[in-house]
């Protein structure tokens, strides 16, 4: 090969580099397209409506003389028999087993210090990093305020602290305040008298300690009859001029079931009844389950009153008699595709078999970016809003698909 051809080739290869450069810094600034990545997303139709709760609920009295001590706390299970409260013909001994049980815990806490379980294989290392750890989940629970559990962990806090005290020489033994702590027991259990009556339960029942009023008015027996004026007067506080006897201590709540009744739109969630859906409270952090019991109209489209049976009773939800409440129909997931991107084109019909037929269709899809070109994708619309479509996860072949780059503006969004 001579010198001159030799040239001719360098320059061929030059330039052939120059134009693929060129081609490429081309589409790179100048493209006449829009794109968005198709991505995940999941939806919730949701309602909302002032709630009131109706449960079956029995008072609870005792003689009406003498101080009570309460044996449980709210929202607690009894069983047949269970001790709900103590009377005591004074408040000194509901202070003298206030103060013992503050003992016992002092006492619980520095015993489990001493022993050499808890301390000899313990490292100040490993502690600190317990501690904080435990100093941040009671922040947490602070704020959503689950003060109960917080206290629970200001307990074991306080082992641990105790623990890195003592391994790293900050405190001196503890052997002589449990003794101490011992002998003070001891002598306040001698101060001790039985209580003048017992206050138990009679069957399988939730306890909570105080009354509102609405115990005989709001009743499962006659949910079904209250009006939409009514359940808008019900209130936490109770009904107004509500003769409440000074001798009931609380009540109980029979069984696990109660009921959520109010008015909201249903022209969304299209419930029906038997339908199982999540509800949403205003006091209670986790979502709980619940089945469609009614469904009436309240005189409007947009007006449906509805009973709703939950099965999960807690302390915060006995605390309350109405407050708002969101119900949530099953959430729906997919490829979230935008609505200015959707298209229509004609293709094959498909038979029962799967297979192409001579037959066209328009079919709903988008344009996606395959390298260079925009290739037709179909949608399975499972969800539709006023801005975008949802289309099925796994549609398969020939249907948009998580990550692809869906054309959104521009000719090339037309297939041309």
């Amino acid at each position: 090969m001579n010198e001159i051809t030799t040239r001719i080739l360098d320059y061929l290869v030059l330039l052939f580099a120059v134009v693929l450069a060129s081609s490429i810094i081309y589409h790179l600034f100048n493209q006449d397209y829009k794109t968005e990545t198709a991505i995940y997303a999941e939806v919730s139709d949701v309602s909302k409506l002032q709630g009131v709760y109706v449960r079956s609920e029995t008072e609870k009295s005792y003689s009406g003389s003498g101080a009570v001590r309460y044996c449980v706390s709210d929202g607690a299970k009894l069983g047949v028999g269970s001790v709900i409260a103590e009377v005591y013909d004074s408040e000194e001994q509901i202070d003298l087993r206030r103060s013992i049980a503050k003992k016992q815990d002092e006492l619980s806490m520095l015993t489990k210090v001493e022993n050499p379980g808890t301390s000899d294989y313990a490292q100040p290392a490993n502690l600190s990093t317990l501690i904080e750890e435990q100093y941040k989940t009671m922040l947490r629970l602070r704020e959503v305020g689950d003060y109960s559990s917080m206290l629970e962990r200001k307990r074991e806090m306080t082992v641990l602290m105790s623990t890195y005290d003592k391994i790293t020489g900050q405190s001196d033994n503890l052997q002589s305040r449990i003794t101490e702590l011992q002998d003070e027991i001891s002598m306040l259990e001698l101060r001790l008298t039985e209580p003048m009556e017992k206050i138990t339960a009679e069957k399988s029942a939730y306890f909570v300690s105080y009354v509102d009023g609405y115990e005989k008015i709001l009743t499962p027996q006659n949910m079904a009859q209250l009006r939409q004026e009514q359940l808008a007067e019900v209130t936490d506080g109770g009904p107004p001029n509500a003769e409440r006897s000074p001798n009931v201590i609380g009540k109980l709540i029979d069984g696990y079931e109660w009921y959520i009744v109010g008015v909201f739109d249903n022209t969304k969630l299209r419930l029906s009844e038997g339908d199982s859906a999540t509800v949403r409270l205003e006091s209670v952090s986790d979502d709980l389950h619940a089945e469609v019991v009614s469904l009436v109209s309240a005189g409007d489209i947009t007006k449906t009153q509805v009973i709703l049976r939950c099965e999960t009773l807690t302390y915060d939800v006995v605390q309350h008699r109405t407050e708002r409440v969101e119900i949530l129909r099953k959430t729906v997931e997919g490829v979230k595709v935008p609505r200015t991107a959707i298209r229509f084109q004609k293709m094959p019909k498909l038979d029962e078999e799967g297979k192409e037929t001579d037959e066209l269709e328009n079919c709903m899809g988008v344009y996606v970016l395959v390298g260079e070109n925009a290739e037709f994708r179909k949608i399975e619309i499972v969800y539709e809003d006023e801005e975008y479509y949802l289309s099925s996860l796994n549609a398969g072949n020939g249907y948009v698909a998580l990550y692809d780059d869906i054309i959104v503006n521009g000719v090339m969004a037309d297939g041309d």
